[in-house]
C-alpha cells in the first residue's frame, strides 16, 4: 500500500483528531512519552519511504522529544519575519519538505483495561499523522495547539504498541503560521498517552465570577458529578450555580480556591479564580477596577531549545516579570505551554491568549490579482475557526486570562468574523481582541500597533472614535537593540486618559540561537545558518538578553511602570502616588539615603502612612544638611516580607530627589583656575596633551537598530557623517591658552564643523574648553557630538553620574545619580547584533585608571555623556556579534557634549525633534588630571 500524502495539503485541519477540550488535572493515568524515540529525516516527502506499517528503526537515530529537529543536528533553523520562504500558491508547499518520522515502542499499562486510551499531542510544527501498530489513526494541525487521537481499538492494555509519527516541515497549515520567529519543526512540546475512564468527566468549563464581595460559581462538566470547594464550606452538583463570600483574584492579588469535581470514574481538580472582567464607558474592568496593562508580547524561546521550554524556563519568565512589575502577558501569537497559563493564574499576569494563526506575508486585503489573505479566503474558514475553538476549550477555565485575541496580522475578512462569534458563543465572559479590525467593526478592544504618544492622546481624548472602546496598544516600545526610548511620554498618556489602558512591549525576549561561528559562541539571529531568505537580527528585540538577563531597556521600563511614583514635591519632601490597581502599600517598607557627591552621609527608614490604590501622599524628608553641592535623596519602597515571586528587600520603586540648590553651572574642580598654556601636539591622528592621545572631534555612532532600519543612518551617511575628515587650521598660543583650530568636515560635501580647542595648563593637568560652529550646508541633525581620545589600556573606571547602567537622553528614567565603579568590560551592552552601547549620560566626573595611574577628567560647567571602550567605533559598526568585538592594548574615550535619542523607530513612530541632536553651536569645558 503507497502511502497517500494528500493531507499535507489539505485545508483542513485534520482528520479523526478528538474534539477539543479543556486541559485538566484529573485522575486519568498517564503514560509520558517524553525521551528518546527513533528518528530518521527525509528530504521531502516522496523520500520518505512507505515502511512506517512496520519500520525497521535498527538504523535510525534517536531524537529527543520535546524538541526541534533543527536544533537536534538535522537541517538548519531559518527566521523570516514577515515573509514566507516559500512561494506562495496556497495549499501547496515545496517540494524540498523535510519529514521526520518519529517512533516509539511502548507497553500499554495492564490496568487500562476498560479505559479509552487518547494518544495527546500538545504541540508539533507543522502537520503530522499518526500511525499505530501499522494502522493510520488519523492527522492533525495548528502547531501550538493540542491534538489527541482515540488509540482503544488499536492497542491492547498489557501489549506493546509501535507509535510512529511522520511531521512535515511544511504543509497548508504553515501558510497561516508565519509568526515572526524561527521556522523549527519536530514534536516540541509533550506526547502522553492517557486513559480517560468512560465514567470520569473530560472536559469541565469552570465560571466563576465576582462582585461586591461576593463569588458566583458554577462548573459544566460532561460527566455529571459534585463540585466541592472546601474552604468556601461549597458542596454542589455540576451545572448548578452557588454563591459565597470570596476574595477576588487579580494579577496584583492572584487569590485561587482549591476545587474538585468528582465523579465515579475520578476527580478533577480545579484552581478557582474568581473574578469579572467588564466594559463600561470605554473601560475595561477586573472586579470593577481599571486595568492599566504594563504588558509584555512573550514568544516561547530558549537559545538552546527554541520553542521547546522546560517548566523551570517558563517560571523564570512567571518569576522576573513579576519582579519587573510586569502584570500581563500577550501570548504573541499563538496559545503558549497551559503551564505557563498555570503560572499566571498563581502569580497573577493577566494574559491576552492569542490564536495559533499569522498570515503577515500576503499583505493586508491584498486586491485581485493578488491572492487573498487566508482570512479571506473560504477554504481556509474550517481550519482558522477550528483554530480558536481549539484554543478557547483547552485554556477557558485559567482566570488569568482576561481577553481572547483571534490572532496577528492578517488584515480583514469573513473567516475573523467567524472566529470571533465562536470564541463569544462558548465564552461570552471575555471580551474578543484583534488589532487588525482597525474601524472596530466586531471587536469588543481597539487595539493598535507602534502608535506615537500623540495619537495615543488624540483617541484617549474623543469618545466618539471607535466606538469608545477600551484602548491598548498590543505591541508598542519596540525594544530591537539599544532602547527602547520614549517610553515615560506613553506612560503619562495612559495616566491621564482612563481608556488608554496601556500596552505590551514588543517583546520579551531576543529569539538569538547559541551557536557556534568560527569557533567562537555567538547568539545567532537570521542569515548566521547560511539562509537565502530571512530578516536579520529583527529577531533579536526583546528586553531580556537571550540567556534571560535583563538588557537596558528592560530597566527602563521596570522604572517607567514602577507601582509607586517617588517624586519631588517642590517644598524639600516627596511626593508618593499609589499606582496599583487593588494594593494599598502596607506589604512595603520605606527608606531613605542621603548623599553627598555620591558618598553616603546619612539614612534610615522613613515613615510613610499607608497609601491606597490611587492615593497620592506627601511625606517630609528627615532634616539633612543641604549645603554642600550633589546632596541627593533616594527614597525606596521594597517588600517587607518575601513573597512568592521576591525575597524580603526586593526594591518595588525609588525616587531621586536633589536637595541642594542647583547652581547654573557646576563649581569648577579644586586646582582649576588661570593658568598658562598647555604644552601639546596636533598632527594627523589628532591632538596630544597631558596624557591625552589622539583627542578628535567625533560626530558619528555605530548604528543602532533604530537608526538602520528606518533608513536614518543611510541618511546620516548621505551627509558623510560616518567618514569625516579633520584638517588643522590653525595652533598656537593665545589669549593664556594652547589653541588648536580644527575643521571636521567630510569629503566632496560643503559643510563643516569648525573647532577652537583652547587648552590650558593647572595644577596637576589641564583644562579643555573647547567650542564648536558649524559652517556651510551642514546635516540637521547629528548621530553625537563630542571628542574622543586614546589611553592606554584601562583596569577600572569610577564615575560620579548617571548610572549604573547606560542612559541616553530619551532612556535615562532609570538612570540614579551616584558614585559607580566598573571595568571596561562592565561598562559594555552585549546586544546581540553590535552597535552604540555604553554612555552615560550627565557625568560629572570620571577616573579612568591603568597599570601606572588614574586620569580624571571633570566637568566644568555642562556635564558630559561618557562611553568607555577597548575598541573603536568602527570595530563596533562592522562587528556582526559581540564575539567579533576583541579588545587590545588601546582603551577609546568618548565625551560627549548630547547624543541624538534611541527611540524606537526600527519598528514604530519616528524619533521626536525633542530627542534629536540638532547641528548647532555647542561648548564641552572639562579638566583632566594625573594622579
Amino acid at each position: 500500500m503507497t502511502h497517500d500524502h494528500s493531507y499535507v495539503e489539505d485545508f483542513a485541519p485534520g482528520a479523526n483528531v478528538l474534539p477539543p477540550r479543556a486541559w485538566l488535572d484529573d485522575d486519568s493515568a498517564k503514560l509520558p512519552l517524553t525521551g528518546d524515540w527513533n528518528f530518521r529525516l527525509s528530504a521531502s516527502v516522496a523520500d520518505a519511504p512507505d515502511d512506517l506499517k512496520d519500520p525497521d528503526t535498527s538504523g535510525w537515530d534517536t531524537i529527543a522529544v520535546p524538541g526541534h529537529w533543527q536544533l537536534s543536528g538535522y537541517g538548519a533553523p531559518a527566521y523570516t519575519n514577515v515573509v514566507y520562504p516559500f512561494p506562495l500558491e496556497p495549499p501547496f508547499v515545496p517540494t524540498d519538505n523535510p519529514t521526520g518520522d518519529y517512533v516509539r515502542t511502548v507497553t500499554i499499562p495492564a490496568d487500562w483495561a476498560g479505559a479509552r486510551v487518547v494518544l495527546r499531542f500538545e504541540g508539533v510544527d507543522s502537520r503530522f499523522a499518526v500511525h499505530v501498530n501499522g494502522e493510520l489513526v488519523g492527522w492533525s494541525s495548528g502547531s501550538r495547539l493540542p491534538s489527541e487521537f482515540d488509540l482503544t481499538d488499536l492497542v491492547a492494555p498489557g501489549k506493546e504498541a509501535r507509535i510512529a509519527v511522520r511531521v512535515h516541515q511544511w504543509s497548508a497549515g504553515s501558510y497561516v503560521e508565519d509568526q515572526d520567529m524561527w521556522w523549527l519543526s519536530g514534536i516540541f512540546r509533550e506526547v502522553n498517552l492517557l486513559a480517560l475512564k468512560p465514567s470520569a468527566p473530560t472536559d469541565v468549563f469552570v465560571h466563576a465570577s465576582y462582585a461586591d464581595g461576593t463569588g458566583t460559581l458554577s462548573v459544566d462538566s460532561d460527566v455529571a458529578g459534585t463540585v466541592v470547594v472546601p474552604e468556601l464550606g461549597l458542596e454542589f452538583a455540576t451545572g448548578d450555580e452557588v454563591t459565597a463570600a470570596v476574595e477576588p483574584w487579580s494579577a496584583e492579588s492572584p487569590r485561587l480556591y482549591d476545587g474538585v469535581v468528582r465523579t465515579e470514574g475520578g476527580d478533577v481538580r480545579l484552581r478557582i479564580g474568581f473574578r469579572t472582567v467588564a466594559i463600561a464607558d470605554g473601560v475595561l474592568t477586573v472586579n470593577g477596577n481599571r486595568v492599566l496593562f504594563n504588558g509584555v508580547n512573550r514568544h516561547e524561546f530558549h537559545p538552546d531549545r527554541g520553542r521547546a521550554l522546560t517548566e523551570q524556563d517558563m517560571l523564570d519568565d512567571v518569576l522576573l516579570m513579576k519582579q519587573a512589575g510586569i502584570n500581563a502577558v500577550r501570548t504573541s501569537h499563538y496559545p503558549p505551554h497551559p503551564h505557563f497559563l498555570s503560572l499566571c493564574d498563581e502569580y497573577g499576569l493577566y494574559v491576552i491568549d492569542e490564536c495559533d494563526l499569522e498570515t503577515h506575508g500576503f499583505g493586508y486585503e491584498p486586491e485581485p490579482p493578488k491572492l487573498p489573505n487566508p482570512v479571506m479566503d473560504p477554504r481556509f474558514r474550517d481550519d482558522l475557526v477550528e483554530r480558536i475553538r481549539r484554543t478557547v476549550h483547552r485554556d477557558k477555565n485559567h482566570p488569568s486570562i482576561i481577553i481572547w485575541s483571534l490572532g496577528n496580522e492578517c488584515g480583514m475578512g469573513e473567516n475573523l468574523k467567524a472566529m470571533y462569534d465562536l470564541a463569544k458563543e462558548i465564552d461570552p465572559s471575555r471580551p474578543v481582541h484583534y488589532e487588525r479590525d482597525t474601524e472596530a467593526e466586531f471587536v469588543d478592544i481597539y487595539s493598535r500597533m507602534y502608535t506615537d504618544p500623540a495619537g495615543c492622546a488624540e483617541i484617549g481624548a474623543d469618545p466618539e472614535l471607535y466606538r469608545n472602546l477600551p484602548f491598548i496598544l498590543c505591541e508598542y516600545g519596540h525594544a530591537m537593540g539599544n532602547g527602547p526610548g520614549g517610553l515615560l511620554d506613553y506612560r503619562e498618556v495612559f495616566d491621564k486618559y482612563p481608556r488608554c489602558q496601556g500596552g505590551f512591549i514588543w517583546e520579551w525576549i531576543d529569539h538569538g540561537l547559541r551557536t557556534t561561528i568560527d569557533g567562537r559562541e555567538v547568539y545567532a539571529y537570521g542569515g548566521d545558518f547560511g539562509e537565502t531568505i530571512h530578516d536579520g537580527n529583527f529577531v533579536c528585540d526583546g528586553l531580556l538578553f537571550p540567556d534571560r538577563t535583563p538588557s537596558p531597556g528592560m530597566l527602563e521600563y521596570i522604572k517607567v511602570i514602577e507601582p509607586l511614583r517617588i517624586v519631588a514635591d517642590g517644598n524639600g519632601g516627596v511626593s508618593i502616588t499609589n499606582r496599583y490597581e487593588v494594593l494599598d502599600t502596607s506589604h512595603l517598607s520605606f527608606t531613605y539615603a542621603v548623599e553627598v557627591e555620591g558618598v553616603r552621609v546619612g539614612g534610615g527608614e522613613l515613615s510613610v502612612p499607608v497609601i491606597g490604590p490611587g492615593e497620592t501622599v506627601t511625606v517630609e524628608l528627615p532634616a539633612a544638611d543641604a549645603s554642600q553641592p550633589e546632596t541627593w535623596v533616594t527614597v525606596a519602597a521594597a517588600l517587607t516580607s518575601a513573597t512568592s515571586w521576591a525575597e524580603a528587600g526586593h526594591r518595588i520603586a525609588w525616587g531621586q530627589v536633589r536637595l541642594d540648590e542647583l547652581a547654573s553651572q557646576p563649581a569648577p574642580p579644586a586646582g582649576v583656575g588661570a593658568g598658562a598654556p598647555a604644552d601639546g601636539v596636533a598632527g594627523v591622528d589628532g591632538i596630544t596633551v597631558a596624557g591625552v592621545k589622539n583627542a578628535k572631534l567625533d560626530v558619528w555612532r555605530a548604528p543602532i537598530d533604530n537608526d538602520a532600519n528606518p533608513g536614518v543612518a543611510d541618511a546620516w551617511r548621505e551627509e558623510g557623517l560616518h567618514r569625516v575628515q579633520h584638517r588643522i587650521v590653525s595652533q598656537g598660543e593665545r589669549d593664556g591658552a594652547w589653541e588648536v583650530v580644527t575643521r571636521t568636515a567630510p569629503p566632496q560635501l560643503q559643510w563643516g564643523l569648525v573647532s577652537t580647542w583652547r587648552w590650558t595648563a593647572v595644577d596637576g593637568g589641564v583644562v579643555l574648553d573647547l567650542s564648536v560652529v558649524p559652517d556651510g550646508l551642514f546635516p540637521e541633525v547629528l548621530p553625537r557630538l563630542g571628542i574622543t581620545f586614546e589611553l592606554p589600556k584601562l583596569e577600572q573606571v569610577e564615575w560620579f553620574g548617571t548610572g549604573p547602567n547606560e542612559a541616553y537622553v530619551d532612556t535615562r528614567e532609570a538612570a540614579a545619580v551616584g558614585k559607580y565603579s566598573a571595568t571596561v568590560a562592565e561598562l559594555q551592552t552585549p546586544y546581540v547584533r553590535p552597535q552604540e552601547n555604553g554612555h552615560r549620560i550627565d557625568t560629572r566626573w570620571a577616573a579612568l585608571t591603568t597599570s601606572t595611574g588614574t586620569l580624571r577628567v571633570e566637568a566644568v560647567g555642562t556635564l558630559f555623556g561618557l562611553t568607555v571602550r577597548d575598541w573603536t567605533t568602527h570595530d563596533l559598526e562592522t562587528a556582526s556579534h559581540t564575539a567579533d568585538l576583541t579588545p587590545g592594548d588601546t582603551t577609546y574615550v568618548t565625551l560627549d557634549i548630547a547624543q541624538t535619542g534611541v527611540g524606537t523607530a526600527a519598528c514604530g513612530p519616528k524619533l521626536p525633534d525633542r530627542d534629536k541632536l540638532k547641528t548647532a553651536p555647542a561648548t564641552l569645558s572639562v579638566s583632566f588630571t594625573t594622579a
